[in-house]
């Protein structure tokens, strides 16, 4: 995950204009998007869909920074997975939130592997164990993120507001380069998801009578995500 803070994050602010009228580029060609919201924000990908949607779309060619953005974004998804599952095991007899969106980042991954598939390209997280990771940069961040979510449960779940945060930044960065129809579908629905968990986590620290201060994305923009209802 990038280690910039970005400040200047007034796509999201455009994504959920569009989500409120309706609109956005998450939709899939059957007029839905392939992602399934619960009542609680988690937000999980219907594998179905998404390969029924995927397989109505032509393959593109793949640019350099598509293929790097692929490979980092699958085990950046991991990763949440990775993490959440651990402050279950921690945290989760006090709250749920952890457990409930480890199952949806599972679903998350697993979206950006069928496109790798789709590509022919390398799995960077085949037959990798919880916890481990090919990109040096993000076996350290889980490593960090774990020791800081460790020593409280408002801890663990800023934690997991910052992952989601940083994800949001990560694949808004993606789609500035990214141009196949296939990946953005994905990537769009990525976002969605993130914005849902960070409103997730947002409400739980609430209830615990604390609050999130943000990492990686404006004041602003954090305010306009979490004060805006799930999108579905």
């Amino acid at each position: 995950m990038k280690k910039t803070i970005l400040h200047a994050t007034w796509a999201t602010v455009a994504a959920l204009s569009l989500v409120a009228c309706g609109g956005g580029e998450d939709a899939s060609p059957q007029g839905g998007p392939p992602i399934v919201v619960n009542a609680d924000g988690t937000t999980n990908f219907d594998s179905t869909i998404l390969a029924t949607s995927l397989s109505a779309l032509s393959l593109e060619d793949l640019s350099d920074a598509e293929k790097t953005s692929l490979a980092y974004m699958r085990e950046e998804e991991k990763l949440a997975h990775d993490v959440y599952t651990q402050l279950d095991t921690a945290w989760g007899g006090q709250v749920k939130v952890f457990g409930n969106i480890a199952k949806s980042e599972a679903t998350h991954t697993e979206a950006v592997r069928q496109l790798l598939l789709r590509y022919s390209l390398t799995d960077p997280a085949a037959n990798l164990s919880a916890g481990v990771f090919a990109n040096a940069t993000l076996q350290q961040l889980y490593s960090d993120l774990l020791v800081q979510g460790t020593p409280s449960l408002v801890a663990a779940l800023q934690v997991g507001a910052q992952i989601e945060e940083l994800d949001i930044v990560d694949i808004e960065t993606a789609l500035e380069t990214v141009d196949n129809q296939d990946i953005r579908l994905v990537y769009d629905n990525l976002m969605k998801g993130s914005r849902n968990h960070l409103r997730s986590f947002a409400k739980t620290l609430a209830q615990q009578g604390a609050a999130y201060t943000p990492l990686y994305l404006s004041q602003d923009a954090y305010t306009a995500i979490v004060s805006a209802p799930i999108e579905r």
